[in-house]
């Protein structure tokens, strides 16, 4: 087995066309309280699937039950081929997990976890490569309570990586990280989903799935609400989205366009209709002859934070 020029263990590269996380009409139970309500997804090979929903939608629940750390009431899950529950000895050495918190002893040191969790699964990753990859040469040496936030993050990543994973579940990845650190992750997730790995991750920051997402699954209430590509969810809803300053009277520039102009928050605004030249060519006129800046004009349709605000409704994230 090679190492890529990133230090990433290299993967075969498998074919996309079946998935290797499959889950049918999962259902899990706390008691009384259904978290998981008949749900449906998949993840693909060589491709990152996000998987999103508000607090307390059951997101975690799920990819628990996909690591085999969760049993299902009912339902079908398996991962490459085989059931997380039953078959989690021939799974180990195939899956890279990534907890939203915990797993690691508060005074174990970062080489020394890294270097245990590569020797339990045959030294098929460098401890020194995985370290530089994650941005922690540097803390090589100290312990994981003297870790900050994103460095714990990027420590478990590190960790979810030494297993050569085929398939790997990422929990929250960038949550308490800052800039820096979430531009590491996010090159890194990528790394992994073009050797092949099928890469699923469960977050609810939508702006960082917008960057790395190939596909999309959004739970709410325990069950799947919209699942495709990007492409695919942003189809059906062509759209003009512009930034400007928060004064513009909406009322006056949607009567000079000939179609309604929204505030989707302050200072940002979405056009329902197509991103032809001539509209956009209106919209700076209008814009500029009453006194306001036209900045970042995309037309490439809904952003996913649109998109989950429309199949979500009133619920938090």
């Amino acid at each position: 087995m090679g190492l890529e020029p990133s230090g990433l263990p290299k993967l075969d590269i498998v074919s996309s066309t079946s998935p290797a996380v499959e889950v049918t009409g999962l259902t899990i139970r706390y008691g009384n309280l259904t978290a998981v309500d008949n749900l449906d997804f998949r993840a693909f090979p060589g491709r990152v699937t996000a998987v999103l929903g508000p607090n307390g939608a059951g997101k975690t629940s799920t990819i628990e039950c996909c690591e085999g750390l969760r049993n299902p009431a009912s339902g079908s899950v398996r991962v490459l081929g085989l059931d997380p529950q039953k078959d989690q000895r021939l799974l180990v050495g195939r899956m890279g997990v990534m907890l939203q918190e915990g797993g690691v002893y508060p005074s174990a040191r970062v080489r020394e976890s890294i270097e245990l969790y590569t020797s339990l699964y045959g030294n098929v990753a460098d401890p020194d490569q995985l370290m530089h990859i994650c941005g922690l040469s540097e803390r090589s040496k100290s312990t994981w309570r003297q870790l900050s936030g994103g460095e714990r993050q990027r420590l478990s990543l590190a960790l979810a990586l030494t297993a050569r994973p085929e398939v790997a579940f990422l929990d929250e990845p960038t949550s308490g990280v800052d800039i820096t650190g979430r531009g590491l992750i996010r090159e890194t997730l990528r790394t992994m989903a073009e050797q092949g790995c099928a890469v699923v991750v469960a977050t609810h920051e939508l702006d960082e799935a917008e960057r790395i997402a190939d596909d999309v699954v959004v739970i709410n209430r325990g069950r799947t609400v919209l699942m495709g590509t990007l492409n695919e969810i942003r189809n059906g809803r062509p759209a003009i989205r512009f930034s400007s300053d928060n004064t513009i009277d909406l009322t006056a520039l949607s009567s000079a366009l000939g179609t309604p102009v929204e505030r989707h928050s302050a200072g940002e605004f979405r056009i329902d209709a197509d991103g032809n030249a001539e509209l956009i060519g209106k919209l700076g006129s209008w814009l500029a002859a009453n006194g306001h800046p036209l900045r970042d004009v995309n037309t490439s349709g809904e952003s996913l934070a649109e998109i989950f605000t429309r199949v979500v409704g009133d619920d938090n994230q």
